[in-house]
């Protein structure tokens, strides 16, 4: 049998030049099958952008990632309607079709890839260090909150966000007087801290509790906010008023489909890069959602920075756009010619961005090889930073420290979150984390923990302030510590009722007697007590002062400490005095008139917790 012939189709030994050409085949109505994959594309690239709602901007990575998946969309419809799953010998002709939305992808990725470059570090490390520009060397007295006999205490935040939100939770519970209890939970990711009417508090939005409890209340919405002041620790469920022709909050970014906040911003402006988006109440108490509108200053994709705020009304979901220096002026025209005060506004350059720009300053100030080895002049900002409430604006404040992020500061900024207006302030001492370790150990048998502190000028003293709280995140102390001398520690007895008085009595002693320092504080303008009953709730105590002519003193020894019990004249009771508490008590003799702050008790006592007043009337 002879052998069957074989014939080679291939291009193999034809010589040099010679190649295999592809036979596009198109499948049945190609045309047709073109048409309604686009038509495809379109629907589909129509449901990605309402869902991920990417800015038609250049400087938005998401800008990138929607026209890529609108590509896919293209060719994966046409891959389907041409079968090429089932006819592989479609493939080649698909694969010529899905060139033009591939090209289009590619000359995006190049774009995104030169910007990229553009706005590396390695290459613009000056442009990052100028982001932020501040004065440095800044008077202390001039910009942290000063506390001191004429200063008041009351615009101190006493307590920080966990405690706030641990406060803010309990008071969904009147809820429940309009029928509503167990719907809503606080949207604690956009709350913020505000200058509320003077006071520093935080506002909290709502949230529904699942996705069933929004298809039960979204036709009417939110029915109000909570709002904490963080310093007399008074916590408010704002109820807005139904029956108003706006009603209940409407619009909020935790909503799903067309009330959801970022929606009504995307479509309103589609080319804003949305930043940040929080949550603030104006002086009257009309909810409003703010978002930062971002501008990249650094390349095409780097050096975030705002340039205009989106500010959404939450219940009508009317929307404004005002440029930054308009923020900064704190006025502004609306459309229709009238004034808008954008004074009341808190945050509009939200703290980790101002973090972020500063550190920025702080590495690349001295170029970018610098930062890497030799390191001359490089600082950070410190882990965790806090807030602190000054002429109706809010600062965010951190400590700076060397790139070796040892122990100690080299100074702390302050930074106004409406202006951005920045201040470095040169001092040395402990770092915020140090600080906590110290008050945390001057009650180590309690364990409870210290908030982040807040740094006071207490009487041109550099102090740390802190709560200290409980495993529940309830405020049971207090603490500071001196910023130059970690080791001056003191707190307020700790007895689980928060005495801000006796906190600074203990610490003005302590500074007296390490560093001979005496401050001058009016603690008669520090806020009430709070006390914390049997269930862990926060009640104000209102200091009561008794007075009178000393006509008797007895004392023993208790605990081993010596108390004193004083009769007053005109004071049914004996005042109990303990020398730990009052140390002038051992000076006391008949005939001196007397000023206490007392708390009452079911004895036949009354205890004083603080001398006011101390006067020799004997004759």
């Amino acid at each position: 049998m002879s052998d069957p012939i074989k014939v080679d189709f291939s291009d193999k030994g034809k010589g040099r030049g010679s190649s295999t050409k592809e036979v596009y085949i198109p499948p049945e109505k190609a045309g047709l099958k073109i048409f309604i994959s686009i038509i495809i594309t379109l629907i589909g690239g129509a449901i990605a952008y309402y869902f991920m709602l990417p800015p038609m901007n250049f400087g938005a990575i998401d800008f990138y990632i929607f026209w890529a998946v609108v590509a896919a969309i293209f060719v994966g419809a046409n891959f389907l309607l041409s079968k090429a799953f089932m006819r592989p010998e479609y493939i080649p002709y698909v694969k010529k079709v899905a060139i033009a939305p591939i090209i289009i992808v590619i000359v995006l990725a190049l774009v995104l890839g030169v910007g990229y470059l553009t706005s590396s570090v390695f290459f613009r490390a000056a442009s990052y260090s100028e982001l932020l520009s501040f004065n440095e060397s800044t008077d202390l007295d001039s910009g942290v909150t000063k506390i001191d006999s004429t200063v008041d205490f009351r615009n101190v935040a006493m307590i920080d966000a966990a405690a706030a939100e641990k406060l803010a939770d309990k008071v969904l519970g009147d809820l429940a007087t309009i029928g509503l209890e167990s719907q809503f939970e606080l949207a604690s990711e956009y709350s913020t801290q505000i200058n509320y009417n003077g006071a520093p508090c935080r506002v909290y939005p709502l949230r529904y509790g699942n996705f069933f409890k929004w298809l039960n209340n979204t036709k009417d919405g939110f029915p109000g906010y909570v709002i904490v002041n963080m310093n007399n620790q008074e916590t408010e469920f704002v109820l807005l008023d139904e029956a108003s022709t706006a009603g209940y909050m409407k619009y909020s970014p935790t909503e799903f489909l067309q009330k959801n906040l970022r929606r009504i911003v995307r479509f309103e402006y589609p080319t804003a890069i949305i930043g940040n988006i929080s949550f603030e109440a104006d002086d009257n108490g009309t909810p409003y959602w703010i978002c930062e509108v971002i501008e990249k200053k650094v390349g095409l994709i780097g050096g975030d920075d705002v340039k205009a705020i989106v500010m959404v009304d939450a219940v009508s979901g009317a929307s404004q756009y005002f440029s930054i220096d308009e923020v900064k002026a704190g006025e502004a025209t609306d459309a229709d010619g009238n004034k808008v005060s954008l004074s009341w506004i808190d945050q509009v350059y939200n703290g980790d961005l101002l973090v972020q720009q500063y550190n920025y300053y702080g590495t690349y100030l001295n170029g970018f090889w610098n930062s890497v080895f030799g390191q001359s002049g490089v600082k950070k900002a410190t882990v965790g930073s806090s807030y602190i409430a000054m002429d109706d604006d809010v600062y965010i404040y951190t400590g700076v420290t060397s790139v070796t992020a040892d122990e100690s500061i080299l100074g702390f900024i302050l930074i106004n979150q409406r202006t951005k207006e920045a201040m470095f302030y040169t001092t040395t001492g402990a770092t915020e984390a140090a600080a906590q370790n110290s008050a945390q150990g001057a009650l180590s048998d309690k364990g409870w923990s210290a908030t982040f502190p807040l740094l006071i000028n207490l009487d041109g003293e550099a102090t740390y302030f802190m709560s200290m709280k409980d495993a529940s995140n309830v405020v049971k102390g207090y603490a500071m510590v001196n910023v130059s001398n970690y080791n001056i520690v003191a707190t307020d007895a700790a007895d689980g009722n928060p005495d801000l008085v006796k906190c600074i009595n203990n610490y003005s002693k302590v500074l007296k007697d390490t560093k001979n320092v005496a401050i001058n504080v009016d603690t008669s303008v520090a806020p009430d007590k709070v006390v914390t009953d049997d269930n862990n709730n926060q009640t104000q105590n209102e200091d009561k002062t008794v007075s009178g002519v000393v006509e008797e003193i007895r004392s023993q020894i208790e605990s081993g400490s010596t108390c004193y019990y004083v009769k007053l004249a005109g004071v049914d009771k004996h005042v109990k005095v303990s020398a730990a508490n009052v140390p002038e008590a051992i000076f006391f003799k008949t005939g001196d008139k007397l000023t206490f702050v007392v708390e009452d008790e079911d004895s036949g006592w009354t205890t004083a917790t603080e001398l006011v007043v101390k006067e020799d009337v004997t004759e």
